[in-house]
């Protein structure tokens, strides 16, 4: 049984705007793309945070600057890979908002005026978009 708060949440709320077919194929393109730089990059993490440190003892004998691999990873090796993630997914997300705002202008008038505002005449610094 719903609530009544529910019922009127709902009832209050507009519908959306209607989207043209392009514009919808294109965030569901940013969207998949997203999610799948995340996984990635989620992955390399984990295997660097967790199955670096697993096979420690195998790794013994690889030397960086030195050092075993297992302690460069330990102190700072995999900081870096951190800090690279991070880049990687910025550069990566800056060319697939550029991707989308490249679609919303080739949709033209097709768009909500607020929508194609909001996401064509951003700032490529700005971090909200």
């Amino acid at each position: 049984m719903a609530t009544p708060h529910a019922d009127t949440l709902n009832s209050t709320l507009a519908p959306p705007p209607p989207v043209p077919a392009a514009m919808a194929r294109a965030h569901r393109a940013y969207w998949r793309f997203n999610v799948a730089l995340i996984a990635v990059l989620m992955t390399v993490g984990f295997v660097v945070s967790f199955g670096v440190p697993l096979f420690a003892q195998g790794l013994q004998h690889v030397r960086i600057a030195g050092f075993p691999l297992p302690f460069y990873f330990g102190a700072q090796g995999a900081i870096l890979v951190y800090v690279t993630l991070i880049v990687i997914y910025i550069v990566l997300m800056q060319i697939a908002d550029a991707r989308l705002a490249c679609a919303v202008a080739i949709a033209g008038d097709d768009v909500p005026a607020n929508f194609a505002a909001n996401v064509a005449e951003s700032p490529p610094d700005d971090p909200v978009r």
